[in-house]
């Protein structure tokens, strides 16, 4: 062969990395899901304190009208589970966020998974609605759609995220879903303080803090007491 003939290589045999540089590349993608997952594990004493907290403050709520929201949740479920993954639903919501978020790169990407924009538009047409009739009966309605578009919101958003995680711990699937979580459950309690006198947002929030510090407290003595 004359020295003046080139020889083509394929690509993935022109330019390798190191071994060195991917042993440290492997290393802190380790080190990175470990940080994550310690986030997400503390994500999830907000996780239980804000459920604990908004069950608490839901209490004030008239059980007739309240267990509409809880029917919705199970409706979801039971059509979710049994008769047709309403997946086309979901993604016609994210378009819709993605539109309006256009304008903001950062919020194109997140805000889909953050904000249950069919929750967020059925509170906004309660308050309208609320000008002319603010029945129990038709609050019970909303109610019922509030915590099926909910449920909705939190199936499809965990469905997608895990189809997205792959490393090898699930940290990211942890810490982002515990995080969406908790935004969706404070996104609900504001609708509600907004919908019933007697829910308080404030009082959800205090409630919500005091137990993520109790909780911390009783961590720390178990572990360094």
């Amino acid at each position: 062969m004359s020295t003046d003939e080139k020889v083509f290589l394929p690509p993935e045999e022109q330019i390798q990395p190191s071994g060195i540089k991917v042993k440290l590349t492997h290393f802190y993608s380790r080190v990175l899901s470990i940080f994550k997952l310690f986030l997400g594990l503390f994500l999830l004493l907000f996780v239980y304190a804000t459920s604990v907290s908004f069950l608490n403050e839901a209490n004030t709520i008239d059980q007739g009208v309240r267990q509409y929201f809880f029917f919705g949740i199970t409706a979801f479920l039971a059509l979710y589970l049994f008769v047709w993954e309403p997946q086309i639903v979901y993604a016609k919501g994210q378009k819709l966020l993605q539109k309006i978020f256009s304008f903001f790169a950062p919020l194109v990407k997140v805000a889909p998974y953050l904000l249950p924009v069919y929750t967020i538009v059925l509170f906004a047409v309660y308050l309208v609605y609320a000008l002319f009739d603010r029945s129990s009966g038709s609050l019970s309605y909303f109610m019922l759609l509030w915590g099926f578009t909910f449920a909705l919101h939190l199936v499809f958003s965990a469905k997608s995220l895990r189809s997205r995680q792959s490393d090898f711990l699930k940290a990211n699937y942890i810490f982002s879903f515990s995080f969406i979580y908790v935004i969706n459950i404070c996104i609900i309690a504001f609708g509600f303080s907004l919908a019933f006198d007697k829910f308080s947002f404030v009082d959800f929030c205090n409630y919500s803090s005091k137990l993520v510090s109790e909780i911390m407290r009783v961590l720390y003595r178990q572990m360094f007491m």
